[in-house]
């Protein structure tokens, strides 16, 4: 049993210009390498405990997999698509001005994450997979933890109910056809990182960021679609130990109003029926912060432990440590101290500017320091 509380992160960490030039293919391998080493260095260095590879080998946390998908091609589409969500139809005004200025939603400087989001993935065949790329960014994170004490290390992968939201299907004759063939391609990467001894991490933004997204949704409607995911995604999990498993929602993660979210409390029974180990959602944003309430009737299952949101990307104020302390202590006093790991609510990379993400790693892992003496 652990006698404080770890801290971890949801993935994607701010990208060197060094390792994007060798992610775009304009510098050799080599340097991706380096730069993986580097990001856990300075995740330990910030008092990390679970750290991974910063995501430096993935474009984007969605659609990165359709670059090692066979059947699946990219092609263009004209500017950054408009959210045409239920925020969107009740902030017109702000979503015309963010969309013509991105950096607005997101942090502008990943020339990569913008390369990625510049096109849309079209299944024009049989989904099959090809490791190779996994295979890389295995032996890179193996490499950089040499030598490096850390409790764990973790690989963030994307849920099938995520990688299909946009994807042209000119293949398959039904989409839960194409869900269920992305379910089957993805699970050999689940097992690939899993077998290496790693923690898969699952991410899910859009089963509640769809709710958003499609207006047209009654919740009825909308709670059968997610299951039908959860179930593709548990089909893709089967075989692996649940606690070497964390799985992660989060409500879109762009800069914007959140004000037609779908609560917590709507989702949290499909968030508990993955079979996971860790369960990692918002809860240091405004918009979601006051969600630790739910625990107060929502039982965790046992052995399963929650990593809630203590800083968040929302914002670029740097939490304070106090703050940070008391949002794990929040959670701690309702499913239990030994089942707590400190978190982010979403990834920092792509979201917010580099200097500010490191440091509220460095104000996450000071909070969690506080919280251990407060609870212990």
């Amino acid at each position: 049993m652990s006698d404080r509380i770890l801290t971890t992160h949801v993935g994607a960490l701010q990208r060197t210009p060094e390792a994007e030039a060798a992610l775009l293919g304009e510098a050799p391998g080599e340097q991706l390498a380096a730069a993986v080493a580097e990001v856990v260095r300075r995740q330990v260095d910030a008092g990390i405990d679970v750290v991974d590879d910063g995501e430096y080998g993935k474009s984007i946390w969605q659609w990165y997999v359709t670059e090692r998908l066979r059947g699946v091609e990219r092609k263009e589409r004209e500017g950054l698509a408009p959210l045409r969500g239920r925020d969107h139809i009740e902030f017109p005004d702000f979503y015309a001005y963010a969309l013509e200025t991105p950096d607005v939603l997101f942090h502008g400087s990943d020339r990569a994450f913008w390369n990625a989001i510049a096109t849309l993935p079209v299944c024009v065949g049989p989904i099959t997979y090809d490791p190779t790329a996994v295979r890389r960014d295995i032996a890179n994170l193996k490499a950089a933890l040499e030598g490096v004490e850390i409790e764990d290390a973790f690989m963030p992968v994307v849920a099938p109910a995520s990688a299909e939201v946009d994807m042209g299907n000119e293949h398959y004759e039904t989409q839960e056809e194409l869900l269920w063939a992305l379910a089957a391609a993805l699970r050999e990467e689940y097992r690939a990182i899993v077998d290496a001894g790693f923690v898969l991490q699952v991410d899910d933004a859009w089963i509640p960021a769809l709710w958003d997204h499609d207006p047209s949704l009654d919740l009825e409607t909308y709670r059968a679609y997610c299951r039908t995911r959860v179930e593709a995604l548990n089909h893709a999990l089967e075989g692996l130990p649940e606690e070497r498993v964390r799985y992660h929602l989060c409500w879109g993660s762009w800069h914007g109003p959140h004000a037609t979210d779908i609560p917590l409390e709507e989702i949290v029974d499909l968030m508990l029926a993955v079979n996971a180990g860790t369960y990692l959602v918002e809860a240091a944003n405004v918009r979601h912060e006051h969600e630790y309430h739910l625990w107060e009737t929502t039982r965790l299952p046992e052995g399963k432990k929650l990593a809630p949101g203590v800083v968040t990307h929302s914002t670029n104020l740097i939490e304070h440590p106090e703050l940070v302390a008391e949002r794990i202590v929040r959670f701690a006093d309702r499913v239990g101290r030994e089942n707590v790991i400190a978190s982010t609510d979403c990834g920092m990379g792509s979201r917010i500017h580099p200097e500010l993400g490191w440091a509220k790693l460095a104000t996450l892992a000071e909070g969690a320091r506080l919280a251990t003496e407060w609870l212990w």
